[in-house]
């Protein structure tokens, strides 16, 4: 009889965190991701619909460890390049290049837009609900989190894993008609986001002959495609016999990152208190 009752009360005191859980730390704890999430969103340094602000504009200087055979400067207004100036220096005869964006031309960065959408949405589903709702259960909090994770999952993977690209779809992208003078047809160039930083990929290309005796394979799909690679535009077959690859870190898509990582964080902690209530009795999560 006293274990039953140690039990009864023991079960009550679970039910009250719980229920205190529900009522009050799951509300502190989706303010504070509202918060963050929109101080992350405010990193993105997009306007709003119906601001009417303007975009700051950022100056980046592209470098590498490595060679110097690519220099330049780039600008960013939010999720849109709206210059490069960039200086090639050919390795074959050290002849100096120089093109730039023409000035009626900006390229979208849809990394970047895609991932402040995400974060756009995960702000959206923390918020929508009414000032006095109330969790009822387990299950509905997880699900919000669930749906709140694989928003800022999506988010940080945009920023984190640039797409794979054939050579072909690089040659036939409209970033090579942006640049005056026009891009040489042995040259091609590739913007892209990774992790904080904005990479430009400079491709040098060897026109492959008809009577050459290499054995023609054209490469798949590839963040960065090596020396050697090969691939058929229109009616001619190159190979890639220089890449160059310059970058720079961009402080705010750093920021943008860790605050994706600590809301990941928050959202996990709070599905770890419910699943642990939840193993005492039969509050099933689903």
């Amino acid at each position: 009889m006293a274990a039953a009752m140690a039990s009864a009360a023991e079960r009550a005191v679970l039910e009250e965190e719980f229920k205190w859980l529900l009522q009050e730390e799951v509300h502190a704890v989706l303010r504070q991701l509202q918060d963050i999430l929109k101080e992350a969103s405010h990193r993105f340094a997009l306007p709003t619909s119906g601001s009417g602000g303007a975009v700051r504009q950022e100056n980046f200087v592209l470098s590498t460890s490595g060679t110097d055979q690519v220099k330049g400067v780039l600008t960013l207004q939010g999720d849109a390049l709206c210059q490069a100036d960039v200086n090639l220096k050919m390795p074959r005869n050290n002849q100096l290049l120089h093109f730039a964006f023409r000035e009626d031309k900006q390229w979208k960065l849809q990394q970047i837009q895609d991932a402040r959408n995400h974060v756009n949405q995960a702000i959206y589903l923390l918020m929508n609900r009414d000032v006095n709702y109330q969790f009822k259960t387990g299950s509905e909090v997880l699900k919000l989190m669930d749906a709140v994770m694989l928003q800022l999952s999506r988010a940080r993977n945009r920023l984190t894993t640039p797409a794979t690209l054939t050579l072909p779809e690089i040659a036939f992208s409209g970033l090579t008609k942006m640049f005056t003078p026009a891009l040489p047809p042995d040259i091609l160039v590739n913007f892209y986001i990774n992790l904080n930083k904005l990479c430009l990929t400079v491709y040098q290309l060897h026109v492959l002959q008809p009577s050459t005796t290499k054995n023609f394979k054209p490469a798949g799909g590839s963040i960065l495609h090596n020396p050697g690679a090969m691939f058929e535009f229109g009616s001619q077959r190159y190979e890639v016999s220089h890449v160059h690859k310059v970058e720079c870190v961009v402080p705010w898509l750093n920021d943008a990152l860790v605050f994706f990582t600590v809301s990941l964080q928050l959202c996990q902690q709070l599905k770890d208190k419910i699943s642990v209530f939840s193993s005492y009795w039969n509050y099933r999560p689903y």
